[in-house]
């Protein structure tokens, strides 16, 4: 099995098990969810869900499934912001942030087509974010990564704001992005 520097980047992100009482989703073990690993037929104890069963589900839902190897192509740097946010939002979420600022940073219209907010890696968005960064080169790879995290901060206020149960999560979430 080869590795995937992203993953790996993940699961040492996550890291081991951990079940705390204002977290609603219950036990998790390596940033997998304990109704995740049921959904792929794990029946035991969270505490002993194994880090190459994480990398499995990691691998296959947050990162080939949304397209994220796709968006590696162009941005190792992107990819990765990507996957971290849909492991912890849903893929999704972030694939539509990526398409707002996309479409923000267009200049009207004039370098690429605005594209539609689907939540999903498709050719278009795989086009205007290339055009993107042959156009703004490193520093608008820069400038995207901070617009994502932009974003997720924004997210996570809003949860926090929401749920004070998320007061106890909200410091590290933001840590992460540090």
């Amino acid at each position: 099995m080869s590795t995937n520097s992203v993953i790996e980047e993940i699961l040492k992100n996550e890291g081991g098990y951990v079940n705390h009482p204002d977290d609603a989703g219950g036990a998790t073990h390596w940033g997998i969810t304990e109704k995740t690993a049921r959904n792929y037929g794990y029946a035991g104890d969270m505490k002993d869900f194994t880090r190459d069963q994480a990398y499995t589900i990691l691998e296959k839902n947050y990162w080939f499934q949304p397209g994220f190897d796709k968006v590696n192509q162009l941005s190792l740097a992107l990819a990765m912001e990507l996957c971290d946010t849909g492991t912890n939002m849903g893929p999704s979420t972030g694939i539509k942030w990526l398409q707002r600022w996309l479409n923000a940073y267009n200049r009207k219209g004039t370098d690429y087509n605005d594209i539609t907010l689907d939540g999903k890696i498709g050719p278009a968005t795989l086009s205007a974010l290339a055009a993107f960064l042959k156009i703004r080169g490193t520093e608008g790879e820069k400038v995207m990564l901070i617009s994502l995290n932009c974003s997720q901060g924004q997210r996570y206020l809003e949860l926090a704001e929401s749920n004070q149960a998320n007061e106890s999560f909200i410091y590290g979430w933001v840590r992460a992005r540090v």
